[in-house]
């Protein structure tokens, strides 16, 4: 089904000054914005607590960013940037990162044109320090394969270690890039959760960089169940929409992972207002759920979420209980702990959001398919928002502030 929306009407005036360009030297001294039944109420992070609902159940994902850009030179001299985007072979994020030896990954390569041969590591660009260990690794990428905008590069290298630990010695951390500065030490700490769990994404789930231990405690008291799911944040996060009609745009595929400890608990919540969504990312991956439930009433097994599957004219007579009560039976079938799976769903308006009811979330760029998602939650009621944001002094997109939102 086409999805007819001029993406213009998403767009809002951002001044470049009030883009954070670093974090706070506290997580939770961020500004909150409050946005639960219509009146708006800036408040301290780290008093977010107070407006959630008691015996609820918050989502985080639990994804690691890793430091995906790493940069070589030919015997030309020639400058090449290699940004890791996802492992190719082994394709499994774990059992790529524990190579110790050489892989292979799908990639971005900045002045591609001069990319031929071997390139060797440049270790003045890499963020270890110990020049005589880098220099040792003899870390060389060779392109493989061209795709269409990416590259099928293989990495090789010598001494052991894993890839894991070869990025987080050669490669830098890939903050986005409206920031418009290098990376610097901070982001190695701050452009990632203190929750961080599973390496794998090239983009902060950033909504979550605000949760310190204090702010967690209180939650806690609340008697809040936390849940935790992965799905690692492609570079598409920052595409924008090119084109004027949003039917146009082509949704990234990002790779999910939720286990089914994780989908019992969430059945128990369904139904009762209470579910807690940090981040667009958590809240993409719960919607997706569904379409995975369904897929297992009509196909008997689980497939990718396609980026127009919620749109389909005929609409679904399957309740989300019924869904995720499938989903959970098909992993009782199979003797699986898990379901992983690959979303390309996009949220706009006239969505239907099934398990999400409310959302912690940071500010996002104007015509942008974030921007759509909260249209989506909270109705025309964004501009406002949005506005009173810029009036009260929100700092804006990844490293700005947030606010909590209750689905309309």
């Amino acid at each position: 089904m086409r999805v007819d929306i001029d993406i213009n009407n998403y767009d809002y005036p951002l001044p470049d000054g009030r883009i954070a360009r670093y974090p706070l030297p506290d997580r939770d001294d961020s500004n909150l914005l409050i946005n639960l039944d219509g009146n708006f109420i800036k408040e301290s992070f780290r008093n977010i607590a107070a407006y959630l609902p008691e015996n609820a159940f918050m989502v985080f994902n639990e994804t690691k960013v890793i430091p995906a850009r790493i940069f070589f030179r030919r015997e030309s001299g020639a400058l090449i940037e290699i940004f890791c985007l996802e492992p190719y072979q082994p394709s499994d994020y774990q059992v790529c990162f524990a190579s110790t030896s050489s892989c292979r990954f799908k990639c971005m390569v900045g002045n591609l044109k001069r990319f031929k041969g071997p390139v060797t590591l440049v270790t003045d660009h890499c963020h270890g320090d110990d020049a005589t260990a880098l220099e040792a690794l003899h870390l060389t990428a060779v392109m493989v394969e061209r795709l269409d905008n990416t590259c099928i590069v293989e990495f090789s290298w010598q001494g052991g270690e894993s890839f894991s630990r070869i990025m987080e010695m050669c490669g830098n951390m890939p903050i986005p890039p409206y920031l418009n500065r290098d990376t610097e030490t901070i982001d190695y700490t701050r452009y990632q959760t203190t929750y961080a769990r599973w390496e794998g994404s090239v983009a902060a789930p950033t909504a979550g960089l605000h949760f310190t231990s204090r702010v967690m405690a209180s939650i806690r008291s609340r008697c809040i169940e936390t849940g935790y799911v992965t799905l690692h944040v492609g570079a598409g996060t920052f595409l924008p929409v090119k084109g004027d009609n949003v039917a146009e745009h082509n949704m990234h595929s990002e790779p999910f992972v939720v286990t089914k400890a994780f989908l019992n608990t969430l059945l128990g919540y369904i139904g009762t207002g209470k579910v807690i969504s940090v981040g667009t990312t958590s809240t993409r991956t719960l919607e997706s759920l569904y379409y995975l439930g369904v897929h297992c009433l009509e196909a008997g097994a689980p497939g990718d979420v396609d980026q127009w599957e919620p749109y389909r004219e005929q609409g679904y007579a399957v309740t989300t209980q019924e869904a995720i009560s499938a989903l959970i039976k098909y992993l009782d079938d199979n003797d699986l702990d898990k379901i992983t799976a690959r979303t390309r769903l996009i949220i706009v308006p006239g969505f239907r959001y099934r398990v999400v009811d409310y959302l912690v979330t940071n500010f996002h760029q104007p015509k942008s398919t974030l921007l759509l998602l909260i249209a989506a939650f909270i109705g025309e009621q964004w501009r406002d928002q949005y506005r009173f944001a810029l009036e009260n002094g929100f700092r804006f997109l990844s490293y700005g502030d947030s606010s909590l939102l209750k689905r309309r």
